[in-house]
């Protein structure tokens, strides 16, 4: 990873798609390690976590990570799940948040030296691209080692820094049980729905 120490840096995590990058490498991410990571990095500005929630269900499984990321030094942002059925009749559930990360990033590049985007999705090439032309580097976390790989090629080209996510996996993966006591240290894993 090529990070210096004075740059200013953001992280804007696609947290349906780092989930399902994890899941497919086979582990948990520990957030707070994610963070104390990127903070030795360079001097860390601000942290984002994207994600949709089911606002009509009584408890939500996403709601203990979200709340524990928002009292842990975490920015996050959140809309609620569309239902919706498709032409086959099926149920489906709809929550990208493609278009809040990327006004973020946007709104956010004037203030920062280096962008961190954790997601493979393709749709991201041209912020990235619009991020570069003010001047920014950006590094796009996500994963070629599943089958099919969680990073679009034409994202990972467009990339200034293409961070392997199982590199990571030493560094950010929740141990099996808990590491304190205390369950603020621990971000909970609940699981994340899929979205069409």
């Amino acid at each position: 990873m090529l990070f210096y120490p004075q740059e200013k840096l953001a992280l804007f995590i696609d947290g349906a798609n780092l989930y399902g990058a994890a899941k497919g490498l086979g582990f948990d991410i520990d957030y707070k390690r994610l963070l104390e990571l990127f903070a030795r990095k360079g001097v860390l500005v601000r942290a984002f976590y994207y994600t949709a929630v089911a606002e009509d269900q009584e408890f939500s499984p996403l709601r203990p990570l979200v709340d524990w990321l928002d009292y842990n030094g975490f920015a996050v942002v959140t809309k609620p799940l569309k239902e919706f059925t498709d032409a086959q009749g099926r149920r489906r559930v709809k929550g990208n948040m493609d278009i809040e990360l990327a006004i973020d990033v946007m709104e956010l590049a004037e203030n920062v030296d280096h962008i961190v985007i954790f997601s493979g999705d393709g749709d991201f090439r041209r912020l990235v691209e619009a991020v570069q032309k003010k001047g920014r580097r950006v590094s796009v976390v996500s994963t070629i080692r599943t089958q099919p790989p969680m990073v679009a090629d034409e994202l990972r080209r467009q990339a200034d820094n293409f961070i392997e996510l199982e590199d990571l996996k030493p560094t950010i993966m929740r141990e099996g049980g808990p590491r304190s006591t205390n369950h603020q240290q621990q971000a909970p894993q609940p699981a994340q729905p899929q979205y069409a």
